[in-house]
């Protein structure tokens, strides 16, 4: 089964409406055929921050997609370990021409290490990296 990383922001996307990109997030979700998401706690923690102020519905909209793709088979979550971390943060520093969040640094180093090479995501830093940006 073909694996693909899901981003912050195709979550972010998917739950407003009112989201420039939910139309195309809910699109390309609907092509999808037979794949396994990859995201990681530090992705979904990304998306519940970004919910955090946009009021109850949308905050408690996010934390049950959350927790849903926690529960869900089909759906790897991985964990941020201390070891995760202080390999994204040396790839952080090491990439110090980029605009690269930590967040996107450790998105990229599982994305390398699973052979994933398509992310449901519109930040062009993952094309920078090398991977296709499927919401572009």
């Amino acid at each position: 089964m073909k694996s693909i990383f899901a981003d912050a922001g195709y979550f972010i996307a998917l739950l407003n409406p009112k989201d420039d990109l939910h139309d195309k997030a809910k699109s390309v979700s609907g092509e999808l055929e037979q794949v396994r998401l990859i995201t990681s706690e530090m992705v979904l923690a990304e998306a519940l921050a970004f919910y955090a102020d946009k009021g109850p519905l949308l905050r408690q909209a996010a934390a049950d997609t959350a927790s849903q793709l926690c529960n869900n088979p089909n759906v790897t979550v991985v964990p941020q370990t201390s070891l995760q971390f202080r390999a994204a943060l040396d790839l952080y520093r090491a990439r110090s021409d980029k605009e690269w969040s930590l967040v996107d640094c450790a998105s990229v180093l599982i994305m390398q290490s699973e052979n994933i090479t398509e992310a449901l995501t519109h930040d062009h830093h993952f094309e920078q990296a090398g991977f296709a940006a499927l919401l572009r």
